[in-house]
């Protein structure tokens, strides 16, 4: 084999954790070749980059998701027995699950009508204390999509915790990943029971909730979930909803050090909201890159990828590459006023087709929570004491250090749409 095909002796492991997000764009532009070669936990790995390398990692007949998450991913963030660990028919069954509850514009108005109908309630109560943006946020997340999912809720606050604590641990050892794996064990147990409860009639779900749906749900081998697999699928609809904390948070930061976007957003102009979702999604942080295994001998232009080997595809760095966008490292909404991005340029939340790959089915639902809570945070008035504003990219996943605090918060009367939305909402 040609000396630079070789897989190299040294690990990556521990620069990984020490440079974060920009360790594989870096290493990127240290190579000539098409290919970044590295070795990760001892494995041989490629890193690919790319539009023609999302759809080739997306290839089933390439590249496998199920033996490559590690452990620790599925014990935090995932969970053991998760939709992402399965490839082939039965993922194609269990993700039309997912599919059914987050995709349709029905099903998403829906979710989004309730998560801002809580933020709406929420922001009464934040007049005359300091409120940090992201922990509020995730509170109002908690409830709004336990209440559409049909879960009973009676206190959001430790909820909101223990799903952020699965995000915020899962890509990293120490304290963090140990409150997440204590997080999972409480949520899943929890959820496990109720799952239970529906099945024996002691508890009714609402027909076609997330709840409802998910207890009902049979695999391609015709059976229902177990418990523990089905509190796992349930989480895996609760907690990326929570996660868009990490983006309302990161609105607030950009509102921050571009005040002229604010009055803009603050607007009745849904594709200006859209658009400032998209690129809060490309500009900030949220996951580094995503792997999968070589099911077989494959070549990436003239480069020899053993079976087996460990597959990643650059999420951030392809999310700031020059060569798809203009100014990468500049915050600019407008970019996607005249079209929107292409199915393989944007990928924050994977590539490839969602129905039928690994793409997250819960995209949908991200830009339209964004799109509802983003013009709401730049209506509403207040202050910004001194803070820290960093965003440190050698912590994954990235966040605002403060959380984003904010002071003296004034409530705005509904602007004429939104009353409007309401009216047409009580009207139906």
């Amino acid at each position: 084999m040609n000396q630079s095909r070789r897989p190299p002796i040294a690990d990556s492991s521990l620069a990984l954790l020490a440079k974060g997000y920009t360790w594989l764009p870096d290493r990127r532009r240290r190579t000539t070749a098409p290919l970044v070669r590295t070795r990760l936990m001892g494995r041989h790995a490629v890193a690919l980059y790319g539009l023609e390398a999302v759809r080739f990692f997306y290839d089933e007949r390439h590249v496998e998701r199920r033996t490559a998450l590690p452990g620790p991913v599925l014990s935090t963030l995932f969970g053991h027995g998760a939709v992402h660990t399965l490839d082939g028919r039965d993922h194609r069954v269990r993700k039309e699950m997912f599919l059914s509850l987050l995709t349709g514009a029905e099903a998403v108005a829906g979710l989004v009508d309730h998560v801002t109908a809580v933020w709406d309630e929420a922001v009464g109560s934040w007049s005359g204390r300091r409120v940090v943006l992201f922990d509020e946020t995730s509170r109002v997340l908690t409830r709004g999509v336990c209440r559409w999912a049909g879960i009973p809720l009676a206190d959001a606050d430790p909820v909101a915790r223990d799903l952020i604590a699965m995000v915020d641990g899962f890509a990293t050892p120490g304290p963090r990943h140990w409150r997440a794996r204590r997080a999972r064990a409480r949520s899943e147990a929890w959820l496990g029971r109720l799952v239970e409860d529906v099945r024996s009639g002691s508890v009714t779900a609402p027909a076609e909730s997330a709840l409802d749906v998910v207890a009902r749900h049979r695999d391609a081998d015709g059976r229902l979930l177990d418990a523990h697999t089905a509190a796992v699928e349930l989480l895996n609809v609760i907690r990326p909803t929570v996660a868009v904390s990490w983006f309302v948070a990161y609105a607030g930061h950009a509102l921050r050090l571009r005040p002229g976007l604010r009055e803009r957003l603050g607007q009745d102009d849904p594709a200006y909201a859209v658009a400032f979702a998209h690129e809060l999604r490309r500009f900030y942080p949220f996951a580094p890159f995503v792997g999968g295994r070589a099911v077989t001998d494959l070549e990436w232009r003239g480069e020899p990828i053993p079976s087996g080997t460990l597959v990643l595809l650059d999420l951030y760095g392809q999310n700031h590459d020059p060569a798809l966008w203009d100014d990468p490292y500049t915050f600019a909404p407008q970019r996607f006023l005249d079209r929107p991005p292409g199915r393989d340029e944007l990928i924050p939340q994977g590539g490839g087709d969602r129905a039928a790959g690994h793409r997250c089915p819960g995209e949908d639902v991200t830009v339209a929570l964004l799109r509802g809570l983003g013009p709401r945070l730049a209506r509403l008035e207040y202050d910004v004491p001194d803070q820290d504003l960093r965003i440190p990219l050698t912590r994954v996943p990235a966040r605002v250090r403060s959380g984003f605090v904010v002071e003296s918060v004034r409530a705005p009367a509904p602007s004429a749409g939104a009353r409007a939305d309401g009216m047409a909402r009580t009207a139906s």
